[in-house]
């Protein structure tokens, strides 16, 4: 057996799991397939079988031991013991028990040491990873709090999660922020890539589900089920819209996300850096839905242009005042009513629709005065093919005449001489 120390052994499993998370019992096994290891090194053999190693926690030894089965007759000597010689290591034993013979090489401390401290780490390692891995992908999909380390020389945010850093690539990140070393941040669990080293955490500060966990710890109806968030749409550091429905008549959708005095938007709007945010209350009723959704601009009217499986298009008419507030900065606010309905959004003001009424009025009149006049000329040329027909019509029944003439003068001739 080989002297490890109690009291070290016990230190270096407190350590470990208090650093790493790696409970005693893998640390045990890591330590035991170590030594195994480096004894099959140390004789030169890749496969020898029963070959076990054990540590006793209380003395801080461990050893290297090979079962052999009790047999009458020994014919395997690497693999069998007779009955006598097993009596002097067990009184116990009986024919085809097994016995385990400590086979600790003599020297094997500093040998044992070293291939242990290889296999261990490694062992570790794999631990570790396995540990960062199951723990993240439980929490994919959520939101975590980190404290920002760097940012690196792609402008990738590298925040630190606890037991590993996450990474914040450019394009999850808010436009115009500044994300200062040190600073604490809410971040989206957006993904996990196994690597052979740690798994790579892909978080997100912009994502839109970020919303939806912001609203669901700050809004007890959410969290209950009164209230229910039905669609969301983000322009992450501008604007957000919040589709909301509520499951009880008398509990206000709309009125529960606010809270008393705007108190519970304040908090989630001051957790998004003063982000806007527009609470929208959910309808079964696509026109209803689509008015709500351009809010804070006033609706005139909507129409429904299509609505089946494979397209959903709506014209809407607002007043002359209210186009640019519909439209929003850049087409924003439409932008957003459009992702968060799943409806096209067509927007035109009430002059707009008059003008195009009016030119529709007078392509319809250029129409009936083109085919009034087509019909005219029509009749025209119909009665000149007419004339022309009986204008030849005569000039045949003339010619015929002449020629019945022409032949009774004839006969006359021929009668005379």
């Amino acid at each position: 057996m080989i002297k490890i120390g109690a009291g070290n052994l016990n230190e270096v499993f407190e350590e470990l799991e208090r650093e790493k998370g790696i409970s005693k019992e893998v640390v045990i096994s890591s330590l035991c397939d170590a030594m195994v290891a480096a004894y099959k090194k140390h004789l030169r053999i890749k496969e020898i079988e029963n070959v076990e190693a054990f540590l006793d926690e209380q003395s801080g030894e461990i050893g290297i031991f090979k079962g052999k089965t009790v047999v009458e007759s020994v014919e395997d000597p690497d693999n069998e013991i007779s009955l006598a010689e097993a009596k002097e290591i067990d009184e116990a034993v009986e024919l085809g028990d097994e016995v385990k013979l400590e086979v600790t090489p003599e020297q094997f401390g500093r040998i044992a040491a070293q291939a242990a401290n290889q296999v261990l780490t490694q062992r570790i390692r794999e631990a570790e990873r396995n540990l960062v891995l199951n723990e993240f992908l439980d929490k994919k999909g959520t939101l975590i709090t980190g404290i920002i380390q760097k940012v690196d020389e792609r402008r990738n945010v590298i925040v630190n999660i606890g037991k590993t850093d996450a990474i914040m690539p450019r394009k999850e990140q808010i436009p115009g922020e500044y994300y200062k070393p040190g600073n604490r941040i809410r971040v989206f669990v957006l993904n996990v890539k196994e690597t052979t080293r740690l798994p790579q955490v892909i978080v997100s500060h912009g994502h839109a589900e970020i919303v939806r966990e912001l609203f669901e710890l700050e809004v007890p109806e959410i969290e209950d089920g009164i209230v229910e968030i039905k669609s969301i749409s983000r322009e992450a550091g501008y604007r957000t819209k919040i589709a909301v429905w509520s499951n009880d008549p008398e509990v206000d959708s709309v009125g529960a996300c606010i809270g008393p005095r705007g108190s519970r938007i304040q908090t989630i709007v001051s957790e998004l850096k003063n982000e806007k945010i527009d609470i929208v209350r959910y309808s079964e009723d696509p026109v209803e839905y689509i008015v709500n959704a351009l809010s804070p601009a006033r609706v005139v009217s909507v129409d429904i242009m299509a609505d089946d499986e494979f397209a959903h298009e709506a014209l809407v008419v607002v007043p002359d005042d209210q186009l640019s507030l519909a439209i929003g900065r850049e087409g924003q606010n439409v932008r957003l009513a459009h992702k968060l309905t799943n409806w096209k959004i067509d927007i035109k003001s009430v002059s707009q629709m008059e003008q195009a009424e009016n030119q529709s009025v007078n392509n319809y009149e250029y129409e009936e005065e083109v085919e009034d006049e087509t019909a005219v000329e029509n009749v025209v040329d119909s009665d000149e093919l007419q004339a022309e027909i009986e204008e030849e019509m005569n000039q045949q029944e003339l010619d015929e005449e002449d020629i019945q003439d022409g032949g009774v003068s004839e006969e006359a001739e021929e009668t005379e001489e």
